[in-house]
Order: C-alpha cells, then sequence, then structure tokens
C-alpha cells in the first residue's frame, strides 16, 4: 500500500497557508476605525502577559486613566505585543515595553497619540504606566514599576506632570525582576527599533525577554 501521509500533511499545511493568506493583516491593528480608536474598555479587566520568563496578570483600572486604558483593551484584544520586548531593564526601577517588533505596525499607532491624563494612582511595585516623551505622545509603549517609584507621580516633562498607572499586577509580580538586565548600560536606540524592529533587537540584543502572547481573561463593568 502506498503511503499517502505526506500528501495530506502537504494539502494540511496548504490549507493553513491559504488561510493565513486570505485573512491577511489585522485591520484593527494596520488600519484602525475610528470605532477602533474610541472604544470604552470595561471598568477593569485582567490581561494574561505571557512572557519568556513567566506569566503576568494585570489588573487594568479604567478610573486611573481611562483613555489609555481604552487603548490597552484595543491592544491586547488584538494581541498587539505578541513578539514584543523588555528593551529597557533597569533593576530597582522598570522593565519597559511596548515596540510589537512590527514597524509598520509601530507606525500606525505612533500616528494616533492620546491626551495626556491626571496621575490618580502612584507608580508603587508592580503597578504598570503609559511611558511618553512629552505632551500627547502616549501610544502603546508601558513599563512596569520594579520598586515604589512615587516620584514619577510628580515628575514634570514638557509641561506634562506625572505618568499614570493603569492597572497593577496581581499574579506573577516576581516575574519581571527575572527579566535579563545585562543591557542596562547600552540601552537599545529606540530609532532603531522603530525602523528595523525586532531584527535590530534579534541581532544586537539576543538575550532580551519578550512577550509571547497576550490575552483578556476577565472583566467587569
Amino acid at each position: 500500500m502506498v503511503d499517502c501521509s505526506w500528501v495530506r500533511r502537504l494539502v494540511l499545511l496548504t490549507s493553513v497557508l491559504v488561510i493565513v493568506a486570505c485573512a491577511g493583516p489585522n485591520t484593527a491593528l494596520y488600519k484602525p476605525t475610528l470605532d477602533d480608536l474610541t472604544a470604552q474598555a470595561p471598568d477593569s479587566f485582567l490581561v494574561d502577559i505571557q512572557t519568556s520568563e513567566g506569566a503576568i496578570t494585570v489588573k487594568m483600572r479604567r478610573h486611573w486613566s481611562p483613555l489609555a486604558v481604552d487603548r490597552v483593551w484595543h491592544l491586547v484584544e488584538n494581541n498587539f505585543y505578541a513578539g514584543a520586548r523588555f528593551y529597557r531593564m533597569i533593576d530597582g526601577f522598570v522593565a519597559q515595553w511596548g515596540y510589537s517588533g512590527e514597524p509598520v505596525r509601530d507606525s500606525v499607532w505612533r500616528d494616533h497619540p492620546l491626551d495626556d491624563e491626571p496621575v490618580i494612582g502612584s507608580n508603587l511595585q508592580g503597578t504598570v504606566s503609559f511611558a511618553r516623551g512629552g505632551p500627547s505622545t502616549r501610544s502603546f509603549q508601558l513599563y512596569i514599576n520594579l520598586a515604589d517609584n512615587e516620584r514619577l507621580d510628580v515628575l514634570a516633562s514638557g509641561g506634562v506632570v506625572g505618568y499614570p498607572p493603569v492597572g497593577e499586577i496581581v499574579e506573577g509580580v516576581e516575574v519581571p525582576m527575572g527579566f535579563y538586565g545585562a543591557y542596562a548600560d547600552r540601552t537599545p536606540s529606540q530609532d532603531s527599533i522603530r525602523v528595523q524592529g525586532n531584527d535590530y533587537l534579534r541581532r544586537e540584543y539576543p538575550q532580551l525577554d519578550s512577550i509571547i502572547t497576550t490575552r483578556i481573561i476577565g472583566s467587569w463593568r
């Protein structure tokens, strides 16, 4: 009898490739509509973040920073951060991530920055906040506070005061402590990440920890 198992495997692989090709890129990430950009998140929700170091569960709190939490809801729901590297790891301070690793995808969201909001929560150990580089520059970059960083509540930059937290780690708070931090003295160039994405990080910073996938596992309205 002729072994046709390889034929079946080939047909299955071809079918998968056809499905992927037909699906194309996620329009919610590459061509967000006004509804995508203005959709309101639940009052709070849980995000499961699977990283190369272990799992983290973050509880997002909309009342802390409504616009920013709405953005997190949309990005996480569409797995924007899959493949993102923790490119800035400073022991005793922060672990920062956000660039998806795909420059085209990142550029879409860099063109949709958020208005600034007041600081309601505090940058205590285990909280998650948006990074920014000046007024109205929050878009998709986040950081985890690895220590109590209350000074970030009132730090002024470009006339904007403070970095509003958006959530807090409720499980796996020890995981970020294990992220690879030996690149702290030569943090990756954000300009290079913008242009080359993960190709640059894999080549120059191969030991960086990363996000494998994200998913929403619970919400409260």
